[in-house]
Parts: structure tokens; sequence; C-alpha cells
């Protein structure tokens, strides 16, 4: 019914990437060159997130110009403001009759414990990530990114689709024992059509947890013993050890679906929330207080377009989740680096 596509094939909205490989972290951009209508559920209890309340049903029904996901935990959201600059710059933002205002949601994880703690995504960094995505979109030519910049990933479209890269570079999973417990982990895509009907979803695994595939519950990555050989359960782990005293807090999976069909905000809102399912068939422990797990769901219907794309909202939901699980998978099974490498990165 579905067939598998690859996300460089679908135009309704462009990545853009910037990361920093020797600090471990970096930035995502999802730019929507028509706008879209988006939806955002938070589950987890630890949050770094700016512009949200743009998604939420109640306030001005207006497209957003671009999502970002970033490393830096709460430090990380200074990544917009080089997005917003760089979005301007092109003539691109909300008219209000003195200037043009982007409208640029962004969550972010935690991923100080991997690399250096001291950097982190900036406003530079937001605004290279920005870049890369217009010059997929056609905005800017080829040439508007300094070949030499430190961040910027690879411009001649050879740069990794998934993986430690953007947004994933510093992301890691089943952190419970702490981090030389730990395991790699990144940014997964997962696409499928079926007929004119498109859903993408878009994920930066960074959970306390560990990942499973969602289906046949193989553990694909998460807490290993002490001397890494082999895979222990992060839930009896808890049981075992964190009863007596805080959860390490560093974790977050954040993400968003995009589909080309038409849907209000608050269908939106309710999507992201069946979307969420997706993360308790493949992370275990997940939600908890020591997450921010964020998802945003996203159309880039045009406004009145009468050859709109129309599904049911149930149906939209359902795939959501079988769609994430999916990018979940890819991004654990794309990061994959060696116990050497990994330990030499974190504390």
């Amino acid at each position: 019914m579905f067939t598998e596509i690859s996300v460089n094939d679908i135009n309704d909205f462009r990545l853009g990437h910037a990361s920093n490989k020797e600090a471990g972290t970096g930035v995502t951009v999802i730019y929507f060159p028509d706008g879209a209508t988006a939806g955002c559920d938070i589950s987890g209890g630890g949050p770094a997130s700016r512009e949200t309340p743009l998604t939420m049903p109640m306030t001005a029904d207006n497209p957003i110009n671009a999502i970002v996901l970033s490393g830096g935990s709460a430090y990380g959201l200074a990544a917009s403001d080089g997005v917003m600059t760089c979005l301007e710059e092109h003539g691109i933002g909300y008219n209000t009759g003195v200037s043009l205002v982007p409208l640029v949601c962004q969550s972010c994880i935690f991923d100080l414990g991997y690399g250096s703690s001291k950097v982190r995504p900036d406003s530079t960094m937001g605004y290279e990530a920005c870049i890369q995505a217009l010059m997929k979109a056609g905005v800017v030519g080829a040439g508007a990114v300094d070949a030499d910049a430190s961040t910027a990933a690879n411009s001649d479209g050879n740069e990794p689709i998934q993986g430690c890269i953007g947004a994933g570079t510093g992301a890691t999973v089943g952190k419970i024992m702490g981090m030389k417990q730990a395991e790699k982990s990144g940014l997964g895509i997962y696409s499928v059509k079926a007929g004119t009907f498109i859903m993408t979803a878009i994920v930066v695994v960074n959970a306390l947890g560990d990942i499973s595939d969602y289906e046949t519950g193989k553990k694909l990555a998460g807490l290993k013993n002490a001397d890494r050989t082999e895979y222990i359960s992060c839930e009896e782990a808890l049981y075992q050890f964190m009863a007596p005293r805080d959860m390490f807090t560093g974790n977050t999976t954040i993400g968003a679906v995009i589909t080309n069909a038409a849907f209000n905000k608050a269908e939106l809102n309710k999507i992201a929330s069946m979307a969420r399912n997706a993360y308790a068939r493949c992370i275990n422990p997940v939600g908890t207080m020591a997450d921010g797990d964020t998802i945003y769901a996203a159309s880039t219907a045009k406004r009145g377009d009468s050859e709109a794309v129309h599904v049911d909202i149930n149906f939209a939901g359902t795939l959501a989740a079988r769609v994430m699980s999916a990018a979940i998978k890819n991004a654990v099974m794309n990061s994959k680096i060696s116990d050497e490498e990994f330990l030499s990165m974190v504390k």
C-alpha cells in the first residue's frame, strides 16, 4: 500500500544541517518553502523549546516557516536567532507591516555529556543550517556557504541523509547508568508515499532508555554492561539502582511528522500525540521526568487549495506512529560507531 521514498524527492520541505563533529553537537533546519500549519505534543518532563505556542489551536493561525531541531540543551535555542536572520535576509517571514518576522519553532536535545559541554549550537550554526536548507529549496545559489565553514554540512549533495549529522551529531541512548555505559544514536528519517499522499518522520533519538525494533522487539541500542561486552536492560537497572536517587536528567527524543495532506492546528496536535505511540513502541523507559520528548506534526497543504490531499485523521495519526517508529530505528542503525570512538567523546 505504501512505498518508501527518499526525503530528497520531496519538495514541500527541505532539510539543512550544521554539525560540529569535534564538539559533538549540531543543528537541523526543516524549512517549508510555502509555510506549514503545525501542531505539537510535549510528553517529556524536561523540554527545551521555543515558540511552541505557535502550534496551539488558540493562537493565531499563521503558517510557520521552519522547525529547528538542535543539540545544546536550552543553550541551543540560540540557533533559531541565526535561522530567523537567514530567513529575514531572504525575504521570508510574517509581514508585520514594518518588518518580516520569521515564524520558527524549535526543540533541543541535551547532548552536553558528549564531546564538549562548552560548545553549543549558536546563531552562526543555525544560520549555516538554514542556508543549507535554502540552497536545496533553490532560494539561494550553491555558493552561499563558505566552503571552509567548520560547522556546515557538505553542500555538494553527498552528505549523509541520516545518522550522526545535524541535531543528531551528539545524540546518545541508554544513559541510565551514565555515559560510559551508553551508546551512540543520531538522526533518523523515514518517508512513505501512497498515490499523492506523502508522510515523513524526522527524529533525533537521545533517550534515557533502550531502543528496540518496533516490529521484532529486538534491542538495537542502549545500556551496556560495565565492560561494554553485552546489553543490559535499562528498565531493570532503573528498578535496581535508581529508586534512592535522582535520575540522570540529560535526555530527549525530538522529531516531526510532515504530510502534504490538509489538516488544521487542532487536528495536527492530535496527530502529533498519536505519533507519540512510536516512542512507546521503540523506547523503554520513555516519557520520564528525565526526558523532554517532543513531536511536531506539520501539514504543507496550501491554504484554500481545492486540490489538496485529504485523508482521515485516524489514518494519518496511526500511520504517523508507524513512520516515526521506522525513523527511530533508522536513527540508531545509521549512527553506529566503535566503542573506542564513543568513549573518547564521553566523560
